[in-house]
């Protein structure tokens, strides 16, 4: 049977959190945000809505 692969993690600090408040007051796209974060799209997306944040989405 192959391995699984483990999760990691990484916990959301202050400085994250400034840094999302920042990019979302600059209307920064999500993907660019998460490639200067070190995240993943979905994470950043889905941190911005539990703290009530929208981010750069073009429409």
């Amino acid at each position: 049977m192959p391995k699984k692969k483990t999760l990691v993690r990484k916990p959301w600090t202050k400085e994250d959190l400034r840094q999302l408040k920042a990019h979302s007051k600059t209307r920064t796209p999500a993907v660019e945000v998460a490639k200067a974060m070190k995240r993943t799209e979905a994470a950043v997306r889905q941190k911005a809505k539990t703290i009530g944040v929208g981010l750069g989405h073009r429409r």
